[in-house]
């Protein structure tokens, strides 16, 4: 979080949050570590939308499913309006449950093909018994019609539908507990460009209207200049750079962002600028470089890069890890 919040908590806080997993490359081998996050601190505060962003393998589901509570920490700490997570347990949990939910990039996937739709979005609600029987079809129409649904749908089967129509059914789902955070992890990456527009507008529209956080994760810069408030770039497990999203994308400043930012279509014609060239590929996180997990393939590199890993440190009202500041 900010320095400048002092000991502000957010409704979901995260501290030096790791989870390695265990990986053998041949049968009878050592065993080693694949850092999918490694050591990451932010907060997500109530009725805000936070971003995380980064190339594919940076870690960003695996954030998703740790604070879903899908799979547990190496070490660090979730914290959920002040209460670390891991140590809920019965009702407390099924609370938690309630309150943070997720929409997931394959809206086909994540739909039972053999559940109507009425089925899909009254589960939730049966579950956590929140409706009486006799609602239970009032209710599930009025969340379909919240996302622009009709009631005739309600007996036909994820098949029958568009990606955009089945996403709109997933959030319908998300939305039927009432929860305080929805994680949308790459809720837009499989769906056409012209769906995309709707299916974020819905969510933009949800949000001002519920107050719902969400953690939005994407790789589609563009998305999230347009619909999150403050965006953290993650890169190798890591967090690189932390900061409010206008304040990023007007001035980024770790080399990682300034690669992301200049990869991303521009809409508004520009002048000719210089091409950045970035060498190499992505490392492996089984493989990830000493000092800083960027230098090899950053332009800026100097002397301490390939040795010191730099601390996530204030910077101009932001957080970046970097030697360059």
């Amino acid at each position: 979080m900010y320095t400048s919040r002092g000991n502000e908590m957010g409704i979901i806080d995260i501290e030096d949050l790791r989870k390695y997993f265990p990986v053998r490359r041949k049968a009878f081998s050592k065993q080693e570590w694949l850092k999918a996050v490694d050591g990451i601190k932010f907060s997500i505060q109530e009725r805000a939308v936070f971003s995380l962003v980064g190339e594919s393998g940076s870690g960003k589901s695996t954030v998703a499913r740790l604070i879903l509570r899908l799979i547990s920490p190496t070490s660090g700490s979730i914290s959920f309006q002040g209460t670390d997570i891991q140590a809920l347990k019965g009702e407390s949990l099924n609370e938690f449950r309630k309150a943070v939910q997720i929409i997931f990039q394959d809206p086909f996937a994540s739909l039972n093909p053999r559940m109507t739709v009425f089925d899909t979005v009254s589960e939730p609600l049966k579950i956590h018994n929140m409706v009486k029987k006799s609602a239970m079809k009032d209710t599930v129409v009025d969340l379909l019609e919240s996302v622009g649904l009709q009631a005739d749908i309600l007996g036909r089967y994820p098949h029958e539908f568009s990606g955009g129509q089945r996403q709109r059914i997933c959030i319908a789902r998300a939305l039927a507990v009432s929860p305080k955070v929805i994680i949308a992890d790459e809720p837009l990456s499989a769906l056409d460009v012209s769906i995309q527009a709707q299916i974020l507008n819905i969510l933009q529209e949800l949000q001002k209207n519920t107050h719902i956080s969400f953690l939005f994760i994407s790789h589609d810069l563009r998305v999230v200049q347009y619909f999150s408030e403050e965006v953290a770039v993650m890169y190798l497990g890591k967090i690189v750079e932390y900061a409010r999203t206008d304040e990023l994308f007007h001035t980024p400043l770790h080399p990682y962002t300034i690669e992301l930012l200049s990869s991303a279509p521009k809409i508004t014609i520009q002048k000719r600028t210089e091409k950045r060239t970035y060498e190499g590929d992505v490392p492996s996180p089984i493989d990830i470089p000493a000092g800083c997990p960027f230098h090899p393939r950053c332009p800026k590199r100097f002397d301490p890069c390939d040795k010191v890993i730099p601390e996530l440190k204030d910077e101009r009202g932001r957080l970046v890890s970097c030697h360059l500041f």
